[in-house]
């Protein structure tokens, strides 16, 4: 039986360990769902000796650094590596589009691309990932919560992925070369446009049109609008054979309603 390592079972990777579970695979994993504790090092690391696929989905930590690294980086050699990493390593480009060749860590993602980095010189399939919905995560539920937000900001634009086509990624990245790959949809498009998408299936009136200093963000949605770009999708449809099952939000919002999401 093939088996995969997960370091970090979240929203992402549960689907990936769903998907390659319909596929025969063991999953074995870190993290709150996950099946071990990651700081239960003998135990990680008997799984990881069993293991021939390693995939994480673990953030920078506090200080920078990448902790699967830091602590099990020596139990990854020979293995299949792959690491889910974020397309705001690209930093802000102005509308402008983004492949796997533009430049990395000018934005405020310095930490993301550090790992990033220290992955791809492991060898590794780096997925890079923009804004991820799916199912119990998207505009439709913003919208039903009272919590979306339509912000006048002229020219803001921003890719996303559906987590059903990460899951794809990753099985597609599993016979495909190392090196980063972007998984996102084709179709990038104002936040704006998104929520009144999902307000125009569930059949609700969109929210007010707000300055930025109005809609009382967090600092974490605000900085989320400081980055504007348009991410590539070309050079994982033409390595990894992958294509997104849903190419734009439209589609993407439809299946998520269809599915009780």
């Amino acid at each position: 039986m093939k088996r995969m390592f997960i370091f970090g079972l979240g929203y992402a990777a549960t689907a990936i360990a769903r998907s390659l579970e319909t596929r025969g695979w063991e999953v074995v994993s870190t993290g709150r769902s996950g099946t071990l504790s990651f700081d239960d090092t003998g135990t990680v690391r008997l799984a990881l000796a069993d293991a021939a696929h390693v995939l994480s989905s673990v953030p920078p930590g506090g200080d920078g650094t990448d902790p699967v690294l830091e602590r099990y980086g020596d139990a990854l050699a020979g293995k299949w590596l792959g690491y889910l990493s974020s397309t705001g390593v690209y930093g802000d480009t102005g509308g402008a589009w983004v492949d796997e060749g533009a430049p990395v860590g000018a934005g405020r993602r310095g930490a993301r691309a550090e790992c990033d980095a220290a992955w791809l010189a492991r060898g590794t399939r780096v997925l890079r990932l923009p804004g991820i919905y799916g199912p119990g995560r998207s505009a439709l539920d913003r919208v039903r919560e009272g919590r979306a937000h339509r912000i006048a900001l002229a020219g803001q634009v921003f890719s996303r992925v559906h987590v059903d086509d990460i899951a794809a990624g990753v099985v597609a990245a599993l016979e495909g070369p190392p090196g980063a790959y972007n998984l996102a949809d084709d179709e990038p498009c104002s936040q704006n446009a998104v929520i009144e998408e999902a307000c125009r299936l569930l059949g609700r009136p969109a929210p007010p049109l707000l300055a930025l200093d109005e809609a009382g963000l967090s600092p974490l949605a605000r900085a989320f609008y400081a980055e504007n770009r348009r991410v590539a999708n070309g050079r994982a449809r033409r390595v990894l054979g992958w294509t997104p099952g849903h190419p734009d939000y439209r589609a993407g919002l439809r299946a998520v309603l269809e599915a009780g999401g």
